[in-house]
């Protein structure tokens, strides 16, 4: 099965982007999840993948928001 990329990230990191974008507050895994409509299971693996290459940031909270580079990644789309 073939996803777009959108640089190196996939349909679902780029919908996790989105989400955290339009969220516009650090959020839990759940509610990135209930946003982009997608199972918690999943943004919970794919948001350490995005914090590991910068363009999702862990809060003190253990929630997570969007870098910069997050929203310059997906500014076109």
């Amino acid at each position: 099965m073939s996803q777009s990329k959108v640089g190196k990230l996939d349909e679902t990191g780029v919908a996790i982007l989105k989400a955290l974008l339009e969220l516009g507050e650090p959020s839990t895994c759940k509610e990135i999840a209930n946003k982009a409509g997608l199972d918690v299971r999943k943004v919970v693996g794919k948001v350490r993948s995005l914090t590991s290459a910068g363009y999702v940031e862990r809060t003190a909270e253990g929630k997570y928001k969007i870098t910069e580079k997050g929203k310059e990644a997906i500014a076109t789309k």
